[in-house]
């Protein structure tokens, strides 16, 4: 695997200074994340962080009951497991794969090492752990304000977002899970986008036809996430130039 991947691929670890980048690279550890996996459940003390390259792990919101919704999801752009230089022994969500695929793995030592010793390093992960706090409002708000066809367009959308492609693997049950809405809902969402051309849905593969179009029916609260990240971007790409 480490032959053909590198650690630049994910944006936070392209953006740390080349000292630091010598320091922690050597620690990295290539990891494979199938689909479904949990990386951790709340209340578990983290022992290492996630810098995902090409998967997409959903943090969720665990309730007594057992019910879940997602509060925001973790791709190339960002880490898992922000609780480790957060001040925070443990965390209170629970990290789903929703996208199989690798992530390079970093114990929690050193990333809170070089958090506590090296100024750019903390405002990089603080700058992040914003954009990430940013998510989980809008989402809050989303899913309170909004139908569950348009939760469903700006799940679509922040997925893209962190893909090669314009193709899902995710089955309908998942994606509800996901929202935290029933399945039936998603079901008749995804039926209207079918029938729109908007989408293909076939046998858990979701194939994006027309984005511009789901653009279009999705609410604002994507809009105003993907924004978020991508002024996270340009100040990544201001630390690599100078």
């Amino acid at each position: 695997m480490s032959d053909t991947h590198t650690p630049l691929q994910n944006h936070l670890l392209a953006a740390l200074p080349s000292g630091v980048q010598q320091r922690l690279f050597p620690y990295l550890k290539l990891e494979r994340l199938p689909l479904g996996t949990v990386l951790y459940e709340p209340g578990h003390n983290l022992s290492k962080v996630y810098f995902p390259i090409d998967s997409i792990v959903s943090l969720l919101y665990m309730t007594e009951s057992g019910a879940s919704a997602e509060i925001a999801m973790v791709g190339y752009e960002g880490v898992v497991g922000i609780a480790v230089f957060m001040g925070g022994a443990s965390t209170t969500s629970r990290a789903l794969v929703q996208s199989a695929g690798l992530a390079y793995s970093l114990p929690a030592p050193q990333v809170l090492r070089e958090f506590n010793h090296n100024t750019e390093t903390r405002m990089l992960l603080l700058r992040y752990t914003q954009s990430l706090v940013t998510s989980m409002a809008q989402t809050a708000a989303c899913n309170r304000h909004h139908s569950i066809a348009q939760q469903f367009c700006r799940w679509l959308l922040l997925s893209l977002d962190r893909l090669p492609g314009n193709t899902l693997n995710m089955t309908q049950e998942l994606i509800a899970n996901m929202l935290g809405v029933r399945r039936e809902g998603v079901s008749e969402a995804a039926h209207k986008l079918q029938k729109l051309g908007v989408i293909k849905y076939c046998h858990g593969h979701i194939t994006v036809l027309d984005r511009p179009r789901l653009e279009q029916l999705s609410c604002e609260c994507y809009a105003v996430v993907k924004d978020e990240t991508d002024h996270l971007d340009a100040k990544r790409q201001r630390l690599l130039v100078d």
